[in-house]
């Protein structure tokens, strides 16, 4: 089976829309200090780009969290890869993610994070799948609505591929 991909947003739609979420967070956090959590290894790319657009302090670090193998359906089984390195404990954290779609991982997440006690505790992702939802999760800050497509690029991908794309693309099986 081979795949093509079609572009869904171009380069310069995302990076605008970056730009607008950075300028929102700043405003949000202005006199304070921004933690952002990547949730990784899709939400490196954005995470990246965003840290750069907010004007405001930031702290970062790293979490992996799994709920999919090499398929474009989600397992349903949630699992820390990669913990933080620090507390959170009395920090305005946001939570940086690639995709929102059935919200299962994202759950857990959050769930978990609030354990560790943040001074405050947001989300911020790129593309949101609100149609997709199995479990309710409240998204502070949007990217992008997007339809139920199975999408690429810009930190997201197919089998470990596509990461790389600068825009975002949605893969059609052959």
């Amino acid at each position: 089976m081979s795949e093509t991909v079609r572009v869904l947003l171009s380069e310069e739609e995302v990076d605008n829309r970056i730009q607008e979420l950075g300028s929102m967070i700043s405003r949000d956090y202005d006199g304070k200090q921004v933690h952002l959590i990547c949730v990784l290894k899709g939400g490196v790319f954005f995470t990246c780009e965003l840290a750069k657009r907010i004007t405001v302090p930031v702290s970062l670090d790293f979490m992996s969290v799994s709920s999919y193998g090499d398929d474009t359906k989600s397992s349903g089984v949630v699992k820390i890869v990669k913990d933080l390195d620090e507390s959170i404990e009395n920090k305005d954290v946001i939570v940086v993610e690639d995709i929102v779609d059935s919200g299962r991982t994202l759950s857990y997440l959050l769930d978990n994070l609030r354990s560790r006690k943040p001074k405050s505790l947001r989300l911020c992702t790129l593309l949101d799948k609100p149609e997709r939802r199995v479990k309710e999760v409240d998204v502070t800050y949007t990217g992008f609505q997007i339809p139920d497509e199975f999408v690429v690029g810009y930190g997201l991908d197919y089998a470990q591929r596509y990461r790389n794309l600068p825009y975002i693309g949605i893969v059609e099986l052959d």
